[in-house]
């Protein structure tokens, strides 16, 4: 089965095509960085740290940058607020982010580029729209892309210019705007704003050129993948392609992926609404992160399909643990069995079922759901195998290879596990006390390391194979 993957731009699944063969350019729209991130962020930030790992797991060589808008009108109030410079508000926040990031498990995009040092990129793209006819100087100097130019405008939210004014910006009268629906790449500088020198005068780019010019520097185009959040798609993500279209004559990607929203409800609310900044219904990642441990946060997310909405409470997020938990201990389970198991059956169906899901699910649009429910049965057929001895240890060790492989998309189990020898050997001198300590009748004894080991998070299972332990 190829990679089939919803565009878009199409509404439907296409097998997945690259430009390039082998090669993968994907860019994914970050942040705008004048706060935190919350987990509204994260969402999009795991789901294509997902999609990158995914491709690299089957083969691809990608690419993958994500920007930062570093200047924009928030970034400027939360400045003026703070009294300090826009641009070093907005590092610190990137500096934030990245260890927001890191705690979450994600693995670091090839390039992350600003707005802020990409001024001449966007000014070349600018005078490209003008000089195609697209764009418009007012007399204070901003610059205007014409969406009457534009014919087929809406291709992502497959609506008319007519019916998309409505959720358009309504601008004052003297703004310069021929059109309300118009959007500016350019906007003329006010007094005390920051500003960089463009041939209309002193300004500072517009929202969306910035990642039409970045992503034409740093990938070229056209790209094969541009992600982003749903709530991108207008007037953001529409209006880039205008922006690219009339400045190359190409078209901006092929494959357009956008995850589905993380909603709140809360007292009050008659219906789940998008978790925002603006709305101040957010949760910050670091504050969930102290509570919860990054690989449930990433099973959290995971386990839903990427474009589904998903609504967050932390009630979610402890039945996520537990779930998790479940996965993990049937991983730790089997590399402890692996060492000194007397079972014949090597597993190769349960292990081969559960690979053939994975593969099929991921390959069917990044389905992480179906994938993860194939890793659940392959746990309960060889929880079950383990308890009745007949599981052999190529069998145990086969079935950690396989969670391995597909944990490096995931990136849920933990990293020690593997490695947790030392901890092995102690649970194997302790377990041979305790065996030693029953024969002699000394149950009170016994019995004490095993509710000491409880009190730790070690949980000891007799069998008529001996006991085992697993963390819980």
């Amino acid at each position: 089965m190829a990679l089939r993957i919803h565009n878009t731009l199409t509404g439907r699944k296409e097998d997945f095509v690259p430009v390039e063969e082998g090669k993968v350019r994907m860019y994914v729209c970050g942040v705008t960085v004048y706060d935190d991130i919350h987990m509204g962020h994260a969402r999009s930030m795991i789901v294509f740290d997902m999609v990158a790992r995914y491709l690299r797991h089957i083969g691809y060589d990608v690419t993958h940058v994500t920007n930062f808008t570093d200047v924009d009108d928030k970034i400027m109030v939360r400045a003026a607020e703070k009294g300090v410079e826009p641009l070093e508000l907005s590092a610190s926040y990137i500096d934030a982010f990245f260890k927001d990031a890191e705690s979450l498990g994600i693995r670091r995009a090839d390039i992350y580029p600003k707005a802020s040092e990409c001024i001449g990129d966007i000014i070349a793209m600018v005078s490209e729209i003008i000089d195609s006819g697209y764009g418009y100087v007012t007399d204070d100097g901003s610059v205007y892309f014409s969406v009457e130019k534009v014919e087929d405008y809406g291709r992502l939210t497959n609506q008319r210019l007519e019916d998309m004014a409505n959720q358009g910006r309504q601008v004052l009268e003297d703004s310069g705007k021929r059109n309300p629906m118009d959007f500016a790449v350019w906007k003329a500088a006010k007094p005390g704003e920051i500003a960089w020198d463009s041939p209309w005068g002193k300004g500072r780019p517009g929202w969306h050129i910035e990642c039409s010019a970045m992503i034409r520097r740093y990938l070229g185009g056209p790209i094969d993948i541009h992600g982003g959040g749903n709530d991108l798609i207008f007037p953001h993500h529409e209006n880039e392609i205008l922006q690219t279209e009339a400045a190359t004559g190409q078209p901006l990607a092929n494959y357009w992926m956008h995850n589905g929203m993380l909603q709140v409800k809360g007292v009050g609310m008659s219906k789940e609404e998008k978790m925002s900044k603006s709305l101040g219904n957010f949760f910050r990642v670091r504050d969930v992160a102290a509570k919860f441990d990054s690989r449930v946060i990433r099973f959290y997310f995971l386990n839903t399909h990427y474009r589904s909405p998903l609504v967050y409470g932390e009630d979610m997020l402890e039945e996520a643990s537990a779930a998790l938990g479940r996965l993990v201990n049937n991983y730790r389970a089997l590399q402890s069995y692996a060492k000194s198991a007397a079972g014949t059956d090597d597993a190769a169906g349960p292990i081969g079922d559960a690979e053939k899901a994975f593969r099929d699910s991921m390959d069917d649009d990044f389905n992480t759901r179906g994938a993860l429910e194939g890793l659940f049965a392959l746990a309960k057929a060889t929880n079950r195998m383990m308890a009745e001895g007949t599981l052999s240890a190529k069998g145990a060790a086969d079935a950690v290879a396989f969670l391995k492989d597909a944990d490096d998309v995931f990136g849920i189990l933990p990293e020690d596990a593997a490695d947790d020898g030392a901890l092995d050997d102690v649970m194997s001198i302790l377990i041979d006390i305790r065996a030693e300590l029953r024969k002699r009748k000394a149950y009170d004894l016994a019995d004490s390391i095993r509710d000491r080991l409880a009190d730790a998070g070690i949980v000891l299972e007799d069998s008529s194979e001996g006991a085992r332990w697993k963390r819980v």
